[in-house]
């Protein structure tokens, strides 16, 4: 199977060609640099995403920028963004603060992006 995808590892915006066999990258071609080679055959066979929302605090006008440490599986961000909307959270919250550990059961934490008061 071949796919077009534009990869996104730097600001060239390389248009690759993807040949995908057997669940396998068989080849990747188009790309000027080898970030594409990585982000091809990550994008190719088990796509991920940052995910970024936000979430109200109890008692505040100013809802709270959140956002995974790292990218979580591209088929969970449904399931994601349910059980951050679930939150309810009391300020104060400090950056970085982990405010919804494992989200998913992916392993990677929720963290808040700014302090709140």
């Amino acid at each position: 199977m071949e796919q077009m995808i534009t990869c996104v590892s730097c600001p060239v915006g390389c248009r690759l060609k993807v040949t995908v066999d057997g669940g396998e990258v068989a080849s990747v071609s188009g790309n000027s640099c080898n970030r594409g080679i990585t982000y091809a055959r990550q994008e190719s066979i088990a796509p991920r995403r940052m995910v970024t929302a936000v979430v109200r605090l109890m008692n505040r006008a100013k809802p709270l920028s959140v956002k995974t440490e790292s990218p979580i599986p591209k088929e969970r961000i449904f399931d994601c963004m349910r059980e951050i909307r679930s939150l309810q959270l009391d300020a104060p919250v400090r950056m970085g603060q982990v405010v919804l550990p494992d989200v998913c059961r992916t392993g990677v934490n929720i963290v808040a992006t700014k302090n709140m008061e």
